[in-house]
């Protein structure tokens, strides 16, 4: 994670007055402004992280872990300047957040959550006043949803390994957008070490087995399921030489879950796709 404070130096050159200027390398979230008379005390970013967002369904608060590019900002009031209510701030960015087309989905009065989805895109924003003592500082925490790049793949050897020791191994180096089969650029590796597999134990034979979520019907996942592990088969054959003959897609839809489909980290895990090996004795 990126983080940014103030150097004394940069404090000294930036602003007369001590601790007023915005943290060097800082910046507002596009399309938030802040609130008058603001400036960022501390600013972070990462490319992925998790945060739990808090969440008002039928009633009932909860928690809501999102995953996706972080950002979080501290903004503090200047010096001297007039104090807002925690109410005038929150309502201030939730009206921001409708007129984008956008939800409040948690307000206690100090704190609110919003969220945004456009364009097949979801941006959650939690808002969070500090105590007017402390001058109301404002806190941010903002989500773009999106799933992890996978820069981890399972090899040839710990394949092997997998299949010796329980006769199938999961694969989550293998991506396809939402809802299609064509397979994504970024599996070229896995599919190397596939074959690589294959290529190093000639007689192997698999069963090659798509996984997917509960979300979406059943019949439709169940062949999506089929459509993704027959792309798998065909990428085998046609760029990475592997004889068809030795592959068999097989579509599981939802039906073998490894972890809840209740949560967006359990439906990630059981999408995917699984090699199982073809053993007659």
């Amino acid at each position: 994670m990126k983080r940014v404070y103030y150097g004394l130096v940069g404090l000294l050159m930036a602003s007369p007055a001590f601790g007023q200027a915005d943290v060097p390398g800082s910046k507002d979230y596009p399309g938030i402004s802040r609130m008058p008379n603001y400036y960022v005390a501390n600013y972070e970013e990462s490319s992925f992280d998790s945060f739990k967002f808090r969440v008002t369904e039928r009633g009932q608060q909860k928690e809501q872990a999102v995953e996706g590019r972080r950002v979080s900002i501290r903004y503090n009031l200047t010096e001297n300047a007039p104090m807002p209510s925690q109410l005038q701030v929150l309502r201030n960015y939730q009206s921001a957040a409708r007129a984008a087309g956008g939800q409040v989905v948690f307000d206690d009065g100090e704190n609110t959550t919003l969220h945004l989805s456009k364009g097949g895109s979801e941006t959650w924003i939690y808002v969070q006043t500090g105590n007017r003592p402390s001058g109301l500082p404002i806190f941010f925490d903002i989500i773009e949803k999106k799933a992890m790049q996978q820069d981890v793949t399972i090899d040839a050897k710990a394949m092997a390994t997998g299949l010796a020791e329980t006769g199938r191994v999961a694969l989550y180096g293998i991506f396809f957008d939402t809802g299609k089969a064509e397979l994504k650029p970024e599996s070229a590796p896995a599919l190397a070490e596939i074959a690589k597999l294959l290529k190093d134990d000639a007689a192997l034979k698999v069963y090659v087995v798509g996984h997917t979520d509960m979300v979406a019907d059943l019949a439709g996942n169940v062949k999506l399921s089929q459509a993704r592990a027959q792309a798998v088969v065909s990428a085998l054959e046609k760029q990475n030489g592997i004889a068809g003959a030795r592959l068999i897609a097989f579509g599981a839809g939802p039906y073998a879950p490894v972890a809840t489909n209740k949560t967006e980290e359990g439906r990630a895990k059981n999408r995917r796709v699984e090699l199982v090996e073809i053993a007659t004795r």
